[in-house]
């Protein structure tokens, strides 16, 4: 058999792969592929991958492809193999104690052809919270596997046990009833503030008529176990209604912390501009951190006049979708593990971050009209108040209500280790003008992209970088669409791939064009004015010697390279760009001790502590950005970001720019002052 090496880019056996799914599947959202030989025998490892797709997102397994760092191998199955295999799966599949469950029909197998290859496709779905977790052999611990960013990883017994408690037939996780608490615990400023909503909301509800502690009892906020005749206030309305003091006790919930950060100064020295958390001066209960909270959000969006039946309106589409998921984070939180609610507000975006798990796929969340709510009694709480949708209709309102502004579409982000479900509603346009402008500057006449494309490339500018999966919670495009789109921008130069393979990204390719390999200007002198160069993503380079300024620095004004005295050289050549100009996104690169060295000849083999050195040289007195460093240390960003930064992050090397916002498009590091001290 002829062996084919395919890279998923450059050839189209990828392309003609992700369209024979798409044709024999038809899956509505991103499935994640995980690829196995199948050449030498039925692939063991297949059953931790099922697992983990199982118990996370979804998957399909193409069996026949070997996959070795990106690259990859199409061997085929035979009709022979492929028989085996089906029988062998299926036995196994059903065998517990092989694998805890079988979630699989016929139509989730398939055989698919490419360039005359057979290949042995099964698509893993999603498991319902009541099948999980799914796990090998009949012991759940040690046994259970989830999906993250490096692959399938073991789960930890705390992970299982969450798994297993969510795993009942209802979630009544906040109906339990708590031990030694009374309404005394309760805030009853909460409560009378309720009424005066609930009134509001429904008047003449026969409700209102009761006393504080029958009408607690029907808001499932105060309960009596018939079995045992014992009373009290449950989970939920001590969350909803409790004084602080009360709900952080040892006996409740400890690690209660809900947290709101505004942000909305670019000065970078101011770390909040308002912060809202259980400081002691407020009862920090739900309902009250709610009520807080909302205006601050609220007062960000506009509120243009309008008027229904002659009453004046002031809440729009996008009020509704904001206030929607906020409630969300608030009502699908798991308060039983540790971790925060954070609510985040900057310049560009909204993020709504809780700790928990989405009990849903991320096809039923994006579908919609399928609830399946954590705390079921906080969320009939709050829709008594008007305060959230009906059952399955939030996540519809949050979609439709950013569409209406022609805001770019919310996402949603599962973490794990801690897991985490982290909601962003950004706030600007798909296609905002500064950013065609921009693209036109770097590409010339953009004209010529269709809209697809002009959005693709918008994002990658925004963001940083793209994916598929990213693209496709934005583009009304199938996955097998968007790798054929994204391979003929990458063909055309105006993208470039980064980790060929599962997890490919895109970034921008800046077309700055050389003469000899040297950037020079139209007299060969660039002189600073600011002691500052800028760079959108575009690479710096010179042929070889080194680079450096009589003044030490670099300098941008408005993307040009500008003169006051200095002159730039690199061991007697020229420095030269085509047109003179150096493109400006806000990064700035400038020198350590006067001279700045081009590092594009560094070894590939160097030492991790040399490279954090040279990128503390590299930021000692400015923010930089991570493009910036890669180019310089002649690495990938990828390697860089992943690798390197983290690290130096958390040993408190460098400082981010942007601290708090975790993927600013303007992101930059700098070198910590007590280490820059040192160098």
């Amino acid at each position: 058999m002829n062996e084919k090496q395919i890279n998923p880019f450059e050839l189209d056996d990828e392309y003609v792969i992700y369209s024979l799914i798409n044709k024999e599947f038809l899956p509505e959202e991103y499935h994640e592929l995980e690829y196995k030989s199948g050449k030498d025998g039925f692939p063991k490892e297949i059953w931790k991958t099922y697992s983990a797709f199982a118990n996370t997102n979804s998957g399909i397994i193409i069996i026949g492809i070997k996959e070795k760092r990106g690259v990859f191998l199409v061997e085929g199955l035979t009709d022979e193999q492929i028989s085996n295999y089906k029988k062998h799966f299926w036995d196994s599949c059903n065998n517990p104690n092989t694998v805890s469950v079988n979630l699989l029909s016929n139509e989730d197998i398939k055989v698919i052809e490419t360039n005359s290859k057979k290949l042995l496709v099964i698509r893993v779905p999603f498991a319902h919270r009541t099948k999980r977790p799914v796990f090998l052999t009949r012991n759940p611990f040690g046994n259970t596997y989830k999906r993250n960013y490096e692959g399938d990883y073991r789960c930890t017994d705390d992970e299982v046990r969450r798994m297993l408690a969510e795993g009942g037939t209802e979630l009544k996780r906040d109906n339990l009833l708590l031990e030694n608490f009374t309404i005394d615990d309760l805030d009853p400023v909460s409560i009378r503030q309720f009424r005066q909503l609930f009134s509001s909301t429904r008047p003449g509800h026969p409700w209102l008529a009761l006393e504080d502690k029958d009408l607690l009892k029907k808001l499932g906020a105060y309960r009596i176990d018939r079995k045992t005749g014992q009373e009290g206030i449950t989970l939920a309305g001590l969350l909803m209604f409790g004084k602080g003091d009360s709900i952080r006790e040892q006996d409740a919930l400890p690690d209660y912390f809900p947290d709101f950060r505004e942000r909305l100064s670019i000065d970078e020295k101011v770390r909040w501009t308002d912060r809202i958390y259980p400081d002691g001066t407020w009862e920090s209960n739900l309902l009250q951190f709610y009520l807080k909270v909302l205006p601050k959000l609220s007062s960000t969006l506009p509120k243009p006049f309008r008027l229904d039946k002659d009453e004046r309106v002031d809440e729009t589409p996008a009020h509704i979708a904001l206030r929607e998921a906020f409630v969300n984070a608030l009502v699908h939180t798991d308060y039983s593990l540790s971790g925060n609610i954070i609510i985040e507000l900057d310049t560009e975006q909204f993020v709504f971050s809780n700790p928990g798990t989405l009990l849903v796929s991320l096809e039923q969340y994006y579908a919609g009209g399928v609830s399946e709510c954590r705390n079921p009694a906080l969320q009939q709480m709050f829709m008594l108040i008007g305060r959230a949708e009906k059952a399955g209709s939030g996540v519809d309102k949050i979609m439709s209500g950013w569409q209406d502004s022609h805001w770019r579409k919310p996402f949603l982000v599962l973490e794990n280790k801690p897991d985490k479900v982290k909601l962003t509603l950004p706030m600007f346009s798909v296609l905002p003008k500064q950013v065609l402008n921009e693209l036109n500057t770097i590409y010339g006449d953009v004209s010529h992209f269709s809209p697809d494309e002009l959005t693709a490339l918008s994002f990658c500018l925004i963001e940083g970088s793209i994916s598929n999966h990213r693209l496709q919670y934005v583009l009304n495009m199938h996955s097998s669409d968007i790798t054929k789109m994204l391979k003929k921008l990458c063909v055309g130069d105006y993208l470039e791939a980064e980790n060929y393979g599962r997890w490919t990204t895109y970034k921008i390719k800046h077309k700055v064009a050389s003469s000899g390999g040297n950037l020079a200007s139209s007299g060969g002198k660039v002189a600073t004015s600011s002691g500052k160069v800028a760079s959108s993503g575009g690479k710096v380079a010179s042929s070889g010697g080194n680079l450096a300024t009589s003044s030490g620095n670099l300098a941008t004004s408005g993307g040009k390279v500008a003169s006051s005295g200095g002159n730039l050289a690199t061991s007697g050549e020229k420095v030269a760009s085509s047109g003179g100009k150096v493109a400006s996104s806000g990064g700035n690169l400038a020198s350590s001790g006067g001279n700045l060295a081009s590092l594009t000849e560094l070894p590939k083999r160097i030492s991790i502590a040399k490279m954090e050195d040279i990128i503390m040289r590299i930021c000692k007195d400015n923010y930089v950005k991570k493009e910036e460093i890669a180019t310089l240390l002649n690495r990938s960003e990828n390697y860089i970001r992943n690798e390197i930064l983290p690290k130096m992050i958390k040993e408190k090397k460098i400082e981010k720019k942007y601290p708090y916002t975790h993927n600013h498009p303007e992101q930059a590091y700098k070198t910590t002052e007590e280490y820059a001290e040192k160098l």
